[in-house]
């Protein structure tokens, strides 16, 4: 059953909801002095927080899995957002993906402080039970955007409470390790106050396992090298935390691997016992379906299938990826369409086609309703794995079972020892399209030497920029460096 709440989002800092689904406190601007005082008043302000998870999927496949050596992203005319993104640019700054992923996430993390700060205002009108629940929903939720701020930013401001349009315009970055602080202590706060499961009109609310998983990827992530910028990797060694919070998921027994790849992803099995947590859609034209399934489609194949203009031209599977599967590999055979023919005229090009189920389209292309796979068990067992192969505890043996559960499932055959080099692709393979291996490759301390051999063999033209540290992270968005100049320093390397 679909999550009970409508993703409406009329601007920023002003959001409108309807009965029956979500009803969203209007929040119009960050000066509004807002008094919640029954528990539907805190229900929907929580059901705000969650619905600017609506644009996430999309910034995944932008910034993350365009940025990768997963997909060629180089347009046919070179003039379209992803290409600067693709070729390592360093004119980025005033990309519009990156000032909506500035903004997007800073706009959750606001509707976040306000249902904390009135939770700690009006919270005794809640039972005891529902008050810890609500904090640790938005404090979850915070720690969410403020990671996916850190990974594609480094330093960022800092604002943990409901400030004034001024003194929140007066902030200026902070350092990672802070920012880090909070999103852990949000997590563990969340991981020990949330459910392990909702009830049927609450499905995709984050659980205990959900704030596990995503405090074990903060652990991971930390533990990945600083490449001498200020970015996500601190070089610390905090495998063995990562693996404890994992092992905690595993031991539960809530969640398994789905017998086949296919069914994962079937939008008639959401929820299903893979999942741990995910971005709601329904469709119906009301603006509460996703966009992503269809967003590195060309306009001409998404209108053959569907019957309506979407997306602009391929960002094809690049031609690396498709030649490391194996001949017989499921997940590459649901995953990925070679080529198609519109108007007479065949276009050979690969096409990522995972999310697509024109039986169940919507009015338009950017409303399928497939909830987006944020985190999922086989990614809990890999990085599990991972773990391991880092030097948490566990054996040689145990990495090498679950990489051939995996690959059982994809129908290929088994290995007999497993190194990180082929954890790495064996991810990689498995998460094609989910936004997961720019963040693999960054952890690995392998990005820079992987994406330049990479464009090397893969772009023929010489279009895209050579990869430097400076570019694991994004530049701030100039639209932030002109308000207060000189409050922000812009990252390295861009200009």
């Amino acid at each position: 059953m679909k999550m009970r709440y409508v993703f409406l989002l009329l601007s920023v800092l002003l959001c409108q909801g309807c009965t029956d689904q979500l009803e969203l406190i209007p929040e119009s601007s960050a000066t509004t002095v807002v008094f919640y005082k029954t528990e539907s008043d805190f229900t929907q302000a929580a059901n705000a927080v969650y619905a600017d998870l609506k644009s996430y999927p999309n910034r995944v496949l932008d910034l993350s899995e365009t940025r990768s050596d997963n997909i060629y992203g180089v347009s046919d005319d070179g003039k379209r957002y992803w290409d600067a993104i693709n070729n390592f640019s360093p004119s980025l700054a005033g990309n519009t993906k990156i000032i909506s992923a500035w903004s997007g996430n800073y706009s959750g993390i606001f509707k976040a402080n306000t249902l904390l700060d009135q939770l700690s205002r009006n919270g005794s009108v809640l039972g005891e039970s529902i008050r810890l629940r609500l904090e640790a929903e938005g404090r979850f939720l915070r720690a969410f955007y403020y990671f996916d701020l850190l990974r594609l930013f480094g330093k960022v401001p800092l604002i943990d409470k409901v400030m004034t349009a001024a003194e929140a315009s007066g902030v200026s970055r902070t350092p990672v390790e802070e920012v880090y602080s909070l999103i852990i202590s949000d997590l563990q706060y969340a991981a020990e106050h949330l459910p392990e499961v909702y009830d049927a009109k609450s499905v995709g609310h984050a659980t205990k396992y959900a704030a596990k998983g995503l405090l074990a990827l903060v652990h991971m992530t930390r533990s990945g090298p600083s490449y001498s910028i200020e970015g996500p990797g601190l070089g610390v060694n905090e495998w063995s935390a990562a693996a404890a919070l994992l092992d905690d998921i595993i031991n539960s027994k809530r969640y398994n691997m789905l017998g086949t790849y296919e069914e994962i992803f079937g939008y008639g099995n959401e929820g299903n016992s893979e999942v741990i947590f995910d971005v709601q859609y329904v469709s119906g034209g009301l603006g509460l379906g996703g966009e992503y399934p269809s967003l590195l489609l060309p306009d001409l194949y998404v209108q053959q299938i569907a019957g309506f203009a979407g997306g602009v031209m391929v960002r094809p599977p690049s031609a690396d990826l498709l030649a490391s599967y194996p001949e017989a590999d499921r997940r590459k055979m649901f995953s990925v369409q070679n080529g198609y023919t519109s108007g007479g005229r065949y276009d050979p090009r690969p096409l990522l086609v995972k999310f697509i189920d024109v039986s169940k389209k919507g009015t338009r292309w950017t409303d399928w309703p497939l909830n987006f796979i944020v985190l999922r068990y086989t990614d809990v067992l890999l990085m599990r794995a991972e773990c391991t192969l880092r030097g948490a505890s566990g054996s040689q043996e145990d990495v090498v079972d679950v990489v051939n559960d995996v690959r059982k499932r994809a129908n290929i055959p088994a290995l007999t020892s497993v190194d990180i080099d082929v954890l790495l692709a064996e991810r990689r393979r498995e998460f094609i399209g989910e936004g997961i291996r720019w963040h693999d490759l960054v952890r690995s301390g392998e990005v820079i030497e992987v994406m330049n051999s990479w464009s090397a063999r893969e772009d023929a033209g010489r279009v895209i920029g050579q990869m430097k540290a400076e570019y694991i992270i994004y530049p701030v968005p100039q639209t932030e460096l002109n308000i207060i100049p000189g409050l922000y320093e812009q990252n390295k390397g861009y200009n």
